[in-house]
C-alpha cells in the first residue's frame, strides 16, 4: 500500500509502519502547540497518520470517586502506566488488523477519554457489535498510512521514557525523543496566563531536575532530538523530520545486543534505588541516635528525636516513589549520595 506521497505503509515484511515519538519538556514550553503543528505539517507534506497524545488530556486530574481529591504520586506512577496499556491494545489492534479491545481493571474515564483522543484523530470510530456490546474499530488512516504517535508530557525522568521505549522494542516499533528546550522563565510567564496554572515552585523544581536526552550515556536514547522551543526554521523543521523518518524506516530489535542488556540492567538497578534508600537511612537514624545518647539527651528528648527522623524518613521514601509531573523529587535517581545530603 502506498500512500500520496509515495511512501509505503508497511515494511517489506508486511508489518506496519509505526512510530512513537516522546516529546517532552517543562510545562508551558510550547510542546502541545509544537505537536499539533508537527502533525498537520506530516499529514500534509508526508501523507502519514499522526496523532497526539497528550497526557492532560486523559491522565485524571482528581481521584474517579468524585471527590475532587489530587491523586497520590504513587497513584499517579500507576495511571501513567495504565496509559501505556491503552496505548499497548491500540497498537495491538493496528499491528493485528483487529479490533481495539478494552482491557480489564481499567480507570473508566481514563479510557473513554483516550477513546476520544482516538477517534477525534480519525484513528478510531465506533461500531455497534450484533451482540449490542460496544466496539472500537481501526480507522482507514490507521490502517493504511504510516503511523506515528507523538506522547505529548513533561517526561522528566528518564525512567518515564524508557517505559515508551520499551514498549516501542516489545513490537519493534520506531523510536525516537524531542526535548523542547525553554527557559524557566519563559515557561513561568506562560504558566501564569494559564487557566489553572501550577505553583511556580514547582516548575522551579522540575527545571532542577529534569534529565535531559543523553545519548553518550544511554544507548537507547541515541535517537533524540533537543530543539529551542522558538525553533521555527525551515531547517529545524528538516532535523525533526528527519528524526521521525529515520526512526520509522529503523524500528528497534525485540532482541538487542549485550550494550542493550547491560543498559536494562543498570533500569532495573536504579529502580531499587528506594531499598537502597531506605537501608542507608535506617543506618543513618542509628547513628544519630547512638551519638544523641553519648550527649546523655534525656530519654523524653531522645523519644521525641527519633520519632521525628522515622517522620522524615517516610517522607523522604514517599517522595522517592513519586512518578507524576505534578510531584517532583528524586523519583529513581540513581544519585544515592543526593538522596542522603537532602535527608540530613
Amino acid at each position: 500500500m502506498r500512500t500520496a506521497a509515495g511512501y509505503g505503509a508497511t515494511h517489506s515484511d508486511g508489518r506496519p509502519k509505526l512510530g512513537l515519538c516522546v516529546l517532552c519538556g517543562l510545562p508551558a514550553a510550547g510542546k502541545s502547540t509544537f505537536a499539533r503543528a508537527l502533525a498537520l505539517r506530516l499529514q500534509r507534506e508526508r501523507g502519514w497518520a499522526v496523532a497526539v497524545l497528550s497526557y492532560d488530556d486523559v491522565l485524571p486530574l482528581a481521584l474517579p470517586d468524585g471527590a475532587g481529591t489530587q491523586p497520590r504520586p504513587s497513584q499517579w506512577k500507576m495511571f501513567r502506566q495504565e496509559l501505556l496499556k491503552h496505548l499497548e491494545c491500540f497498537l495491538v489492534a493496528v499491528i493485528t488488523g483487529a479490533q481495539m479491545s478494552a482491557p480489564p481493571n481499567r480507570t473508566e474515564a481514563m479510557w473513554e477519554d483516550f477513546i476520544t483522543c482516538l477517534k477525534r484523530q480519525d484513528l478510531m470510530i465506533f461500531s455497534e457489535a450484533l451482540e449490542a456490546q460496544p466496539c472500537h474499530l481501526l480507522a482507514k488512516p490507521a490502517v493504511f498510512r504510516p503511523l506515528f504517535l507523538v506522547l505529548d508530557d513533561n517526561f522528566y525522568y528518564q525512567s518515564m521514557r524508557y517505559e515508551v521505549y520499551q514498549l516501542a522494542r516489545k513490537y519493534s516499533l520506531g523510536f525516537c525523543q524531542i526535548f523542547l528546550d525553554c527557559p524557566v522563565e519563559t515557561c513561568l510567564k506562560r504558566n501564569g496566563q494559564r487557566p489553572q496554572p501550577l505553583p511556580d515552585e514547582t516548575i522551579q523544581l522540575m527545571e532542577r531536575k529534569i534529565e535531559k536526552p543523553n545519548p553518550e550515556k544511554n544507548a537507547w536514547e541515541h535517537n533524540s532530538l533537543v530543539i529551542q522551543s522558538s525553533a521555527c526554521s525551515s531547517e529545524a523543521s528538516l532535523e525533526v523530520t528527519d528524526l521521525l523518518l529515520t526512526a520509522l524506516e529503523n524500528p528497534i530489535k525485540c532482541v538487542e545486543d549485550n550494550t542493550e542488556q547491560k543498559e536494562t540492567d543498570r533500569i532495573i538497578c536504579s529502580t531499587n534505588i528506594l531499598h537502597k534508600a531506605d537501608e542507608t537511612l535506617r543506618r543513618t537514624i542509628s547513628q544519630t541516635m547512638r551519638e544523641a545518647k553519648d550527649e546523655q539527651i534525656p530519654p523524653t528528648n531522645l523519644k521525641r528525636l527519633a520519632e521525628e527522623l522515622n517522620k522524615l524518613k517516610a517522607d523522604v521514601l514517599e517522595d522517592l516513589r513519586q512518578g507524576d509531573r505534578k510531584y517532583l523529587c528524586f523519583q529513581q535517581t540513581t544519585d544515592l549520595p543526593d538522596v542522603i545530603s537532602s535527608f540530613l
